[in-house]
């Protein structure tokens, strides 16, 4: 079918296609005025989602967060605050109507919920069509503007009541489980200061008191001692292998007395060497000299070998003191290692008295966090339109059921006259006679414009 056709069929079908038209547009009208006005009333509220907690300081999460709200005021929580915060369930009417439609089942649970389902049919919750709004708007539609702008503005109040609901009751119950926990928490932290003071008490040591530092450095005093006592020993031992040379010994020849006996030997034999040269060996004084020389030569020799004997002494003084520090150092080992199993001991303990002193602050601190939860009466919802009753009715809209008229009653008028053109087909041009084949084509009569009414039918003409 060509375009020409086309148009060849919508000039034959006007009278058609204008009586459909017509119908529908009347049909249109008359239901539009027909039905019962409606009006829609609606309050605008904003959502502060930038905001951080006033509690933690955390910003709140943003995905999905505008979505979540708006699902919120649409549910059957809500809408069933409503119901409270109007009255609706004490006016009788809708209790009959209710009576008459569920037979009562449920009792008053049902009829809550009845009327529940009734509010949530007529109310409109979208976001606002400006992009990145935080405002979301709230409409009721119903057959009085007064009680659609007084539902509107109910939900809008049950819905922040139910958004601090569905804060403080999450945060209550936690304050509720964290009172509990601090009284077991607090059990564990006085236990373990328990075990920790009686263990101070049953050994007699303090913990951070020190002495363990106190009985280290003893022990290294001591291993300095025992070394300087091993070097002095060995000393003495050396020096007692040398008794046989014993003059060349320092402490000989630091003796003083030594020295003086050796002054007044090295005079006498001086004494004697002069007196030798001017009298003969027999004589007298030398051999008083000789005398005197060989007894002080005597008591060189004594007091050498009292110095000389002195080193055994000292000697096995130092053994002695090596063997009483090495007995100290054992004992102060023993000792230390001893402290040293009673600090471990008390490490352990101290651990456990901090661990359940942490575990008790966070539980404290959190159950004071969540008692200023559970007490907060602020909200990021806020009002910013309430509704008012609208002036005008928002249904039935005249002009545009009238223009959705028009458009659909022509789409049916095209419609039904194709389908007429497809029963009965005429002869509507030159391209119809040329498309049938059954037809033979002798030749076109120019100027000949005007036709019959009806048209040739096809088939009639085939058929001759």
């Amino acid at each position: 079918m060509t375009f020409q056709q086309f148009l060849l069929i919508l000039k034959a079908r006007r009278w058609i296609i204008s009586a459909i038209l017509a119908g529908v547009v009347l049909l249109t009208l008359a239901i539009s005025l027909l039905l019962p006005k409606q009006y829609t009333a609606t309050a605008s509220l904003v959502v502060d989602m930038k905001t951080t907690d006033p509690l933690l300081g955390a910003p709140q999460a943003l995905m999905g967060y505008l979505a979540t709200q708006i699902d919120i005021i649409g549910s059957e929580r809500v809408a069933l605050r409503v119901v409270a915060l109007t009255r609706m369930n004490q006016v009788s009417s809708l209790r009959e109507q209710w009576r008459d439609e569920t037979k009562g089942i449920g009792g008053d649970s049902g009829f809550l919920v009845w009327l529940a389902a009734l509010l949530q049919k007529q109310l409109d919750v979208r976001p606002s069509t400006i992009r990145e709004s935080n405002v979301i708007n709230v409409s009721y539609r119903g057959p009085d503007p007064t009680f659609a702008a007084a539902i509107a503005n109910a939900f809008s109040q049950a819905y922040i009541e139910t958004n601090l609901e569905l804060k403080v009751g999450p945060a209550q119950q936690y304050a509720q489980w964290f009172s509990d926990q601090t009284k077991e928490v607090r059990e564990k932290l006085e236990v373990a200061q328990r075990k920790l003071s009686a263990y101070e008490q049953e050994h007699g040591i303090l913990a951070g008191d020190g002495r363990f530092d106190v009985e280290n450095q003893r022990m290294a005093d001591l291993n300095a001692q025992l070394s300087m006592a091993q070097g002095q020993g060995a000393d003495s031992r050396s020096r007692q292998s040398q008794i046989a040379s014993a003059e060349s010994l320092p402490e000989v020849m630091a003796n003083p007395v030594v020295a003086s006996l050796k002054t007044d030997l090295a005079r006498l034999e001086t004494e004697r060497s002069q007196l030798s040269e001017r009298l003969g060996p027999n004589h007298p004084m030398i051999r008083e000299l000789n005398e005197r020389i060989a007894e002080q030569r005597q008591r060189v020799a004594a007091e050498t070998q009292r110095v000389a004997s002195s080193l055994g002494t000292t000697s096995r003084i130092s053994t002695e003191r090596i063997k009483e520090i090495t007995d100290e150092i054992e004992k102060q080992q023993a000792r230390v290692l001893e402290l040293k199993k009673h600090r471990d001991q008390l490490a352990v303990l101290q651990r456990d008295i901090e661990n359940a002193q942490k575990a008790y602050d966070l539980v404290t601190q959190r159950l004071a966090q969540t008692n200023l939860e559970g007490q907060m009466q602020q909200t990021n919802i806020s009002v910013l339109t309430p509704a008012t009753p609208p002036l005008e009715h928002s249904s039935p809209k005249v002009v545009l059921n009238t223009i959705i008229a028009v458009f659909l009653g022509t789409l049916l008028g095209i419609g039904v006259a194709l389908l007429l053109e497809l029963r009965d087909q005429r002869v509507r041009g030159s391209e119809d006679l040329m498309q049938n084949k059954d037809v033979p084509l002798i030749g076109i009569i120019p100027g000949l414009k005007k036709k019959s009414r009806s048209g040739f039918r096809l088939r009639r003409l085939a058929a001759a």
